[in-house]
């Protein structure tokens, strides 16, 4: 198998976004990443891909027929329209106090994302 038939990474400058923008958010609605931060990292660099690929952080949990016309549409675009209205994270990114997996975390630094993530090594 070959470098390009890999999965690309996230750029530094998208994961880092995605990374203040999840712990800002966390903070700003009373939310907790994961118990498990390799599910936080996961969702993060997904969200962090589909900034670089669409231009929007589409969902990273849900499959899309069409993922450029749901970026467009904005509805699954992070933080979701079920987040902002129920605060219902179907990617485990952000649980409310009651949620069974819920974790203490509202941080995560871009090495334990890395360190969940890196599949690619480029020369």
């Amino acid at each position: 198998m070959t470098l390009s038939s890999q999965p690309q990474q996230a750029t530094e400058h998208s994961l880092e976004a995605m990374r203040k923008f999840s712990e800002k958010y966390a903070d700003n609605t009373g939310t907790y990443f994961c118990s498990d931060l390799s599910i936080t990292a996961v969702v993060i660099e997904g969200l962090a891909k589909h900034k670089d690929e669409l231009g929007a952080p589409l969902c990273p949990c849900r499959h899309y027929e069409d993922k450029e016309a749901e970026a467009k549409a904005a509805y699954w675009n992070c933080p979701c329209v079920p987040m902002r209205e129920r605060k219902e994270c179907h990617c485990m990114l952000f649980l409310t106090e009651d949620n069974p997996f819920v974790g203490t975390e509202r941080n995560i630094s871009i090495d334990q994302i890395r360190g969940t993530t890196n599949t690619v090594t480029t020369s």
